[in-house]
């Protein structure tokens, strides 16, 4: 839904005190506004009357999703069952995912090694995949739980690079002349959480202060015009204070260590199909933003020459919706200039539960733009 006026914005936020929906997009109520796409979920009991309350209020709606649980189940194909084998077509829980780095590392040993850069709230190994010592792009997936189509990409990034080096001229240049250093699951608590208890978390799993109130949006932890969102149930928190949270913070440690390579940082998130670039805090524009305007625009051609996808692109904060404490307003305040966000497909049929079938295509035309913005930054990048 899309409220056309103040009035029904308002009636949305009412709506919402009453009946607590899970928001999907926006992720939250405070960033509802007139013009601006809606999606939330809610629980059997209260559809209907949700529904009557929707149709009272002369409010446009479509119900996309009419059965969460079986959406979920059709999300895998052939289900959960007969799943042993790690595969980049399908989604991999996390042990897989992290014998797959190890993997990586040790078939490809010239073009890939793995480290490991700090730890989860959880105590679980955080593991970057990087080569080299020249000019960085920093790549990061699955910083909100359960946008798995995001990991998806990464790990289909990797394995498309060392596949393709020596053959697919584009990709041995930029490997030849850039290193990319690729955090698969930045969220690893939170992910695999979506695997064994709810699929629709988002947050991670930090649980500080020992009550009910569980998990930090680590995509509003970090000390970019950090704070915003102090309500500790809420799917945005923003946690006790910048960089409070274990895998924020080895982010965040990690590009500080290594910041006179770095130019280059992109994090991919779902969904909606855009391409952003700072700010998200303020509307104000970034000094470069007529070039990371013309980037984005070309990344998003590209991406759409293979099968017609349309992106929107621009600045966080005008074309999504003003956001604190964001990896992408940070990275670029860290004076990494060329710093984007993807939100990859879909607009919303399918949200976070786009299907297996469906990881092939994202990530094809995906590596299209990313290509195109890793030779720009070749090319620009001091």
């Amino acid at each position: 839904m899309r409220p056309q006026n103040e009035e029904q914005v308002t009636f949305l936020k009412d709506l919402a005190s009453s009946v607590q929906p899970d928001f999907w997009h926006p992720p939250s109520v405070h960033h509802i506004a007139v013009q601006t796409d809606v999606d939330f979920r809610v629980s059997a009991e209260q559809a209907n009357y949700v529904q009557m309350m929707l149709e009272q209020n002369k409010m446009k709606h479509e119900i996309i999703v009419h059965n969460l649980q079986e959406e979920i189940e059709n999300q895998l194909d052939g289900g959960k069952h007969f799943r042993e084998k790690y595969r980049y077509t399908r989604y991999n829980e996390w042990e897989k995912i992290a014998s797959w780095t190890e993997k990586m590392a040790t078939n490809y040993p010239k073009l890939v090694s793995r480290i490991q850069i700090g730890k989860t709230y959880e105590e679980r190994p955080m593991y970057l995949l990087k080569s080299g010592k020249k000019k960085v792009i920093f790549m990061d997936c699955g910083i909100h739980a359960r946008e798995w189509i995001s990991s998806a990409f990464c790990q289909w990034f990797v394995m498309q690079a060392v596949r393709t080096y020596g053959n697919d001229k584009v990709m041995t240049k930029l490997l030849d002349n850039l290193n990319f250093y690729v955090v698969p699951v930045l969220n690893i608590d939170g992910y695999i959480w979506t695997w064994t208890q709810d699929r629709m978390w988002r947050k991670n799993r930090d649980n500080k202060t020992n009550s009910d109130c569980i998990g930090t949006d680590l995509n509003r932890n970090f000390n970019a015009s950090w704070g915003g969102t102090y309500y500790m149930p809420s799917k945005i928190y923003c946690g006790a204070s910048a960089e409070s949270e274990p895998e924020t913070k080895a982010v965040a440690n990690f590009i500080r260590d290594h910041l006179a390579s770095i130019k280059g940082y992109i994090s991919f998130h779902s969904y909606s199909q855009l391409l952003l670039f700072p700010y998200g805090y303020t509307n104000a524009k970034v000094p470069n933003h007529e070039e990371l305007e013309r980037v984005a625009k070309g990344a998003v051609e590209a991406l759409s020459s293979l099968y017609n996808t349309k992106y929107v692109y621009g600045a966080a904060a005008p074309t999504i919706y003003p956001c604190t404490g964001s990896s992408l307003d940070w990275a670029y305040d860290m004076g990494i200039k060329y710093s984007f966000v993807f939100e990859l497909r879909d607009r919303g049929r399918h949200g976070f539960l786009l299907p297996e079938s469906k990881i092939a295509p994202t990530c094809k035309e995906t590596m299209l733009a990313v290509k195109h913005i890793a030779n720009y930054i070749l090319s620009s990048a001091q």
